[in-house]
């Protein structure tokens, strides 16, 4: 017998008590037995982004959330900068092609985090720019960007947005929506929310709103005045993935009982263990200024391909990490720490790696010795 572990950024593992809320028998969604449920949802979703908007939830990944932070507030020919730093960096450029609009690529070298002040210059210089696209995380390098930064650049500005890829970032860390003054931000069902892929989130601030109601992209299905318009009304404007939305709910009730502050001071924790870890067995960590918090990427030893650690992990002890993507495949291989994670994550995260490098032929650290490093951190409260 095998045990496995998910410990990859998404999909990660789902509670007990949300799958068992989630095996419950199906209930129709426009009968008066779902109205709880969304209204319960709507008041959570607001407590998470820490917003007064409504946030918006539709059946899809968290790609759904991208494009339609595109298509909903954008027209043909409007141009945007889209920061590239990554994998879903380059999805920006991606989606406003497809919908004609104008991508100003900023393009960051992977592993690090973008210079604000280049974003700055180039609003500076060219007042038509109606948007700044970034990731507050970028999964494929675990990096982040600097949000507050960003958001202070556009903020003052009527007519350009700030929308934020928080895929594998809302939930992790701290990112006061109205606070701060992001316009649009975006998150999965499969990350920190902790239940199955499926819905995608979209919090909109009254700026961008207003941008909606010009905006001439072609929509239908992710039409958010639509949806937005059906959620005041406690329906959807099409049918909800009930079962999801049901796990929805358990998981935010369990993410209110431990509190914003907790949930970020905890993956803060568990971050810093895992980096501190792998770079107790002698290893490197990818990100070379503001890592992520939700995951790391690891440089693998020179003389070992990164996809044998990632495959290892999985055949040898059940680990199912992630690999590099694209210009990164063979060179790194990526531990999660969000969500459903705890101390026991980390040590089974960084013991595993340890074991498959030794069975792979590395002997630069002895066995244990990220494990203690980790250990020194996590057993600190």
């Amino acid at each position: 017998m095998k045990k496995q572990y998910l410990l990859a950024p998404g999909p990660t593992p789902v509670p007990p008590e949300v799958l068992l809320a989630m095996a419950k028998p199906i209930i129709h969604h426009r009968s008066p037995d779902f109205i709880p449920v969304i209204q319960q949802v709507r008041a959570d979703l607001k407590w998470l982004f820490q917003t007064s908007q409504e946030v918006l939830t539709v059946a899809g990944s968290g790609t759904a959330g991208m494009e339609a932070s595109i298509s909903n507030f954008m027209s043909p020919g409007d141009k945007i900068i889209a920061i590239n730093g990554g994998k879903f960096g380059e999805r920006w450029l991606k989606i406003a092609q497809a919908f004609g609009v104008v991508p100003i690529e900023v393009k960051v070298e992977w592993g690090n985090s973008v210079d604000v002040s280049v974003v700055a210059d180039l609003l500076s210089k060219d007042p038509s720019i109606r948007g700044v696209y970034v990731q507050a995380s970028e999964t494929s390098t675990g990096v982040a960007h600097d949000i507050q930064k960003l958001a202070a650049l556009t903020r003052e500005r009527e007519n350009t947005i700030l929308v934020v890829d928080a895929i594998t970032a809302l939930g992790v860390i701290n990112l006061p929506m109205d606070a701060w003054g992001i316009d649009v931000l975006i998150t999965g069902s499969q990350k920190a929310l902790m239940i199955p892929p499926g819905l995608a989130f979209i919090g909109v601030s009254e700026k961008a709103w207003k941008l909606q109601t010009t905006a001439k992209c072609p929509r239908f299905y992710l039409d958010l005045k639509r949806e937005k318009d059906n959620l005041l009304k406690d329906s959807n404007a099409w049918t909800p993935a009930v079962t999801l939305w049901i796990g929805l709910a358990e998981s935010l009730k369990l993410m209110r009982a431990e509190g914003l502050d907790k949930i970020f001071a905890r993956h803060a924790r568990l971050a810093q263990a895992t980096r501190e870890g792998v770079r107790g067995f002698g290893l490197e960590v990818f990100a070379k200024n503001i890592p992520s918090d939700a995951v790391t990427a690891v440089v693998s030893p020179q003389g070992i391909d990164g996809q044998a650690v990632y495959k290892n992990l999985r055949e040898q002890y059940g680990i199912t990490a992630a690999g590099g993507q694209d210009q990164l495949k063979g060179k790194v291989f990526r531990l999660s720490h969000m969500g459903y994670a705890d101390v026991f994550d980390v040590i089974t995260a960084v013991s595993g790696v340890e074991m498959v490098l030794t069975r792979l032929g590395y002997k630069e650290k002895p066995l244990g010795s990220g494990v203690a490093r980790a250990q020194s951190i996590l057993i600190k409260e």
